[in-house]
Parts: structure tokens; sequence; C-alpha cells
């Protein structure tokens, strides 16, 4: 019998080994040499990031993309930055994960429920990938979703992250157009993939420094998203 976390240990082996994107290869490795002089000692990942959680998720995170000196220093989504260090606080009390903090791949941290992925698996400079770039990684986004067959909820974090799964259901052929969709934070759709789609402003510094995000606003969708999937 097939163990049911194999296609996901595949996805996540193909991800990790991926080259399409010459520009984010490029990138993604000079940060890794280079460093910031805060985490000169680390051993930088400085390869596309996998996603992480609990294999049999019914709400997954749909993020932007991997920080240059969060996830692409430490190889795992919203870990070692200021993004994941207002985010994870939140999924801990929310009863989405086993701890309040995320600092490396070895520190402990568990997702119940809740798996994360992103629209770009490689760090793109100024967080800003190009849209040949979002097109060559729909396809691992494509498979996410596809493998995770109880998955109800979908929090999307940020624009990109709302467009990507927007365009995951028109290759499906079940939307024909985005216009329906309107991105604020806060809005929900029943989507004709009978999932819900969560909208959010992404946890970046310049949302929450800024109080365009607060935490409050922030903890009132996660605790959403745990009542949709228990429903």
């Amino acid at each position: 019998m097939t163990e049911p976390t194999s296609w996901l240990t595949v996805l996540n082996r193909e991800i990790i080994a991926c080259t399409r994107c010459p520009r984010l290869v490029e990138y993604r490795q000079q940060v890794a040499r280079e460093k910031r002089r805060a985490y000169r000692d680390w051993d930088y990942w400085g390869k596309p990031v996998p996603g992480f959680g609990d294999p049999r998720a019914r709400v997954m995170i749909l993020g932007l993309a991997p920080g240059a000196h969060g996830s692409n220093r430490t190889g795992r989504p919203f870990t070692g930055d200021a993004s994941g260090n207002f985010m994870y606080p939140v999924l801990y009390e929310t009863g989405f994960a086993n701890q309040p903090t995320a600092t490396d791949r070895n520190d402990g941290l568990k997702l119940k429920n809740l798996f994360i992925t992103a629209a770009i698996r490689c760090a793109p400079p100024d967080n800003k990938p190009l849209p040949s770039e979002l097109a060559n990684c729909s396809e691992y986004l494509d498979r996410d979703l596809a493998g995770f067959k109880d998955l109800k909820v979908v929090v999307a974090l940020g624009k990109i992250g709302f467009d990507a799964y927007l365009n995951r259901l028109k290759r499906r052929g079940l939307l024909k157009t985005r216009q329906a969709y309107v991105f604020k934070h806060g809005a929900r759709y029943d989507m004709p993939d009978g999932r819900v789609l969560l909208a959010s402003y992404h946890p970046s510094n310049q949302n929450t420094q800024t109080g365009k995000l607060t935490r409050a606003m922030f903890v009132k969708i996660f605790r959403e998203a745990a009542e949709l999937a228990q429903s």
C-alpha cells in the first residue's frame, strides 16, 4: 500500500532540484553566497523551498515566495524572517501550530491540519517574480492543490497568492474570468472547486509595521479558517 505522503515527498524532491528560472537560480545562489552580516555563520539553503506542514491538512496557506534571508536561508516557509515571526504566533494561538516560534528546520515546529505553500518557490529579486516565473512554478502549485484530497480552505496571503489560486482554477477549466473575485483583506469566496478562498494581506514588514495588517485582523482570518475546516 502506498504511503499517503509519498506523492508529497516526490513533489518536494522535484521542487528542491528545480532550475527552470535562470534569473531566480542566479539570485538565490548569489544571496546564499554573499549572505547577510547577521547570518554570516549560516549555511544558507539557497535552493527552491518546498511546502511544509500536515500531509492531511484541510487548510492551506498560499503565500508569495521565499524571503531572501528568511526561507532561502532556512529552507522552510516563513521561517527565520519577520513575516514568520508575525505569523507563527497566530498559528499557535489558533491551534494550527505546536509552538509560536520558527527559527530553523530542526526547531521542533509541527503544523496540525495546515500546509504552507507558495506561488513561487525561489526567492525573487525585490520580492517581485516575473509572469514567466509564476507560470514555470504553477505546475508545483497545481500538484500541491491536487494532492490534498481533504483540503477545504485556502488562505491566500497577498494578491499574488490570491491570483495564483484563481489561475489554477482557470487552468482546470473551472473559471472563465477572475473578474468576480476581488482581492481585499477578509474577503471570502466559495469557489467552483468546492473549496473556500480566504484573502488576507501578506504579513510582510511593510504591512505589519504600518498597521495595515494587525494581529487581531490576522487572528480573525485563521479562526475563520479553523471553523470552516471543521464544518
